[in-house]
C-alpha cells in the first residue's frame, strides 16, 4: 500500500515537472488564455459573489434549517401533486433573476431536504432560464419571435426535463426517498408562519433587486423605474431582514443558520471559481472576449446556417460557456450579426442561461456523475432539436 502511495506521488511529481517544461509561454494565444481566464475570475469575483452567491448561500443555509422536511416533501416530494411541484419548480425564474451558478445552492437546499429529483431538476433549469427581464431584452434586441420561442421553451424544458430526469432514476430516487429520515411537521413551532415568510421574503427580495439588471440604453418602462431605485428597496428589504432577526430569532438558530450557510459556500465556491477559470481559458472573459484558446471566429464559422451539426455545436457552446444574468443577449447580438443562424441561436439561449462548466462541476457533487451527465446530455439534445425546429419554422415562414 505505502509503494502504491510512493509510486503515484512520483507521477504526479513527474507530471508536474514535465507540465512546467512544456508549458507553452512563448506562445501569445496560451499567454492571452491565461489573462482571459484570470480576468473572467476577476470579473466573476466582483460582480457575482457579494451580490448574488452570498445571499443565495444565506437563503440555501435556512431553507436546510427552518424550512421542514414535511414541507418541502409535501410540495416537492416524490408523493406530491405532480402539477404543483412541477408548476411551481418551472416558474421559479420569474421570481428568481439568478445565473446558473447562484441558483446551485438553492438547488442544493431544496434536494438536500427531500424534494423529489424531478421538481428539484426542474427548479435547477427554471431558476437561470425563465428570466423575465432577460426574456424582455430577447425580444426587443434579438425580435420578438426569438423572445417567445425563449419564454416557450424554457417553461416547457423545466418540466420535460425534470420529469424525464425522473423516470429515469426513478428506482435510485426511490431508495434515496426510503432511505432518509422524513420529518413531518410534529415540531413544536417556535415562531407562526408568516414570520418565516417574512423573513424569507426579505432575503429573496435582497437577491433579486440587488441583481436587477440595467435595460438597453433609450429604454424606460417599469423595468428602468426599477432599476433606478433599486438600492432603496434592496436598503428596505435588508432593513426588513436585519429588524426580523433581531426580534424573533434566538442565538443559537442564527449560529446553526451560519454554519449551514458556510457549509454549503465551503462545498460550492472552490468548485465555481476553478470552472470560471477553466470557461476563461478556453472561451475567453467577460463580454465575449476573442482572446480565449478557442477563437470566436470559429464559433461563428459553425453556427451558420439550420443544420442539425450547427445547432448541435450552439447547445454544447451555450452549455459549457459562462453566462451572468443578461449578459447571453447582446453576446448573441455580436454573433447574429455575425451569421448565426436563429435555430442555433435558440438553441444557445436555452443550453447557455440554464448551465456552465463551473455548474457542472457542482451539479455533479451534490447528484455524482451519471445525473450530471444525464442532465447535461438531455439540455443539449432538447435544445438542439428545439433550435433546428425553430430554425426551419422560421426559414419556411420567411
Amino acid at each position: 500500500m505505502n509503494d502504491l502511495k510512493e509510486r503515484t506521488k512520483l507521477i504526479l511529481i513527474v507530471a508536474a515537472f514535465a507540465a512546467l517544461w512544456f508549458l507553452p509561454v512563448e506562445n501569445v494565444v496560451f499567454m492571452g488564455a491565461i489573462r482571459e481566464s484570470l480576468a473572467l475570475a476577476k470579473w466573476y469575483a466582483r460582480e457575482h459573489v457579494i451580490l448574488c452567491l452570498i445571499p443565495a448561500f444565506f437563503i440555501a443555509g435556512a431553507i436546510s434549517v427552518f424550512v421542514s422536511q414535511g414541507a418541502v416533501m409535501k410540495y416537492l416530494g416524490p408523493k406530491a401533486n405532480k402539477a404543483l411541484a412541477y408548476g411551481v419548480a418551472a416558474v421559479s425564474g420569474t421570481i428568481l433573476a439568478v445565473c446558473s451558478c447562484t441558483v446551485l445552492p438553492l438547488f442544493s437546499s431544496i434536494h438536500k431536504r427531500g424534494a423529489g429529483l424531478g421538481p428539484a431538476i426542474a427548479f435547477l433549469y427554471s431558476g437561470p432560464a425563465i428570466n423575465v427581464l432577460a426574456i424582455i431584452m430577447t425580444a426587443r434586441i434579438l425580435g420578438p419571435e426569438l423572445g417567445i420561442a425563449r419564454a416557450v421553451g424554457a417553461v416547457v424544458f423545466a418540466v420535460v426535463i425534470g420529469f424525464l430526469m425522473h423516470l429515469i432514476f426513478r428506482k435510485e430516487e426511490a431508495e434515496r426517498q426510503s432511505s432518509g429520515v422524513v420529518i413531518i411537521d410534529d415540531q413544536e413551532k417556535t415562531r407562526p408562519l408568516w414570520k418565516d415568510g417574512l423573513y424569507f421574503a426579505a432575503m429573496v427580495g435582497i437577491l433579486v433587486f440587488a441583481n436587477w439588471g440595467k435595460p438597453a440604453d433609450g429604454d424606460g418602462g417599469v423595468w428602468a423605474a426599477v432599476h433606478s431605485v433599486k438600492w432603496i428597496v434592496t436598503g428596505v428589504f435588508l432593513v426588513g431582514l436585519i429588524a426580523s432577526i433581531v426580534a424573533w430569532f434566538r442565538k443559537d438558530e442564527l449560529a446553526t443558520w451560519v454554519d449551514s450557510s458556510w457549509t454549503f459556500a465551503k462545498q460550492i465556491l472552490p468548485l465555481l471559481f476553478g470552472g470560471v477559470l477553466v470557461a476563461g481559458f478556453l472561451l475567453g472573459g467577460p463580454g465575449g472576449s476573442d482572446k480565449g484558446l478557442i477563437p470566436n471566429a470559429w464559433i461563428q464559422g459553425l453556427v451558420g446556417g439550420n443544420s442539425l451539426l450547427a445547432n448541435l455545436f450552439a447547445s454544447m457552446v451555450g452549455a459549457f460557456m459562462y453566462f451572468a444574468t443578461l449578459t447571453e443577449v447582446p453576446i448573441l447580438e455580436g454573433l447574429i450579426k455575425s451569421g448565426m443562424g436563429q435555430g442555433p441561436a435558440l438553441a444557445l439561449l436555452l443550453a447557455g442561461p440554464s448551465l456552465s462548466l463551473p455548474s457542472m462541476l457542482v451539479i455533479r457533487s451534490v447528484l455524482g456523475t451519471k445525473k450530471t451527465l444525464v442532465y447535461v446530455g438531455l439540455v443539449v439534445v432538447l435544445s438542439t432539436v428545439a433550435g433546428w425546429t425553430y430554425g426551419l419554422i422560421v426559414h419556411a415562414a420567411a
